[in-house]
């Protein structure tokens, strides 16, 4: 592909992998499970989505998703993360994505550095500096595959 970074990641795309990796150097995790499901959507107009979940998650027996245990809500949120606002090229190989909603209440309002590599129908996010992750220091490594069109 050419153009610029931002040209380039307009659409959408499907997640791969989800690591974290410790920063005190201990066996990396998969906070979503090894086969994570997820998309990441960037529009020409500078907004980005990100929704990403841990296959598998029970359904409420209720059926209504208002009406839910404390157990179910707790899985329900430990396995999927999602947030979306304004995305905005900061430097070669970084970017940033801005939490407008999301469903993790402390990123409300945040905006968050990304490196980011982008070879062929490969996308590469990573967390630019570490953050607190089940009482770890960690950083995110994300892989994304262009989705196919249709």
């Amino acid at each position: 592909m050419t153009g610029t970074l931002h040209a380039q990641l307009i659409g959408t795309w499907t997640l791969v992998s989800y690591v974290e990796r410790p920063t005190d150097g201990s066996a990396p995790s998969y906070p979503l499970g090894e086969r994570p499901r997820g998309l990441i959507l960037y529009t020409p107009d500078g907004y980005m989505s990100a929704q990403l979940m841990r296959p598998g998650r029970p359904a409420f027996a209720s059926g209504d998703w208002f009406v839910a245990t404390p157990e179910e809500l707790a899985a329900q949120a430990m396995g999927y993360i999602a947030y979306s606002g304004p995305f905005r090229i900061e430097a070669e190989g970084l970017l940033s994505h801005t939490m407008a909603v999301s469903l993790f209440p402390n990123w409300l309002g945040q905006t968050q550095p990304r490196l980011v590599s982008l070879e062929g129908d490969t996308l590469r996010l990573s967390t630019a500096s570490p953050i607190r992750s089940g009482g770890r220091e960690v950083t995110y490594h994300l892989t994304w595959r262009r989705a196919a069109a249709g």
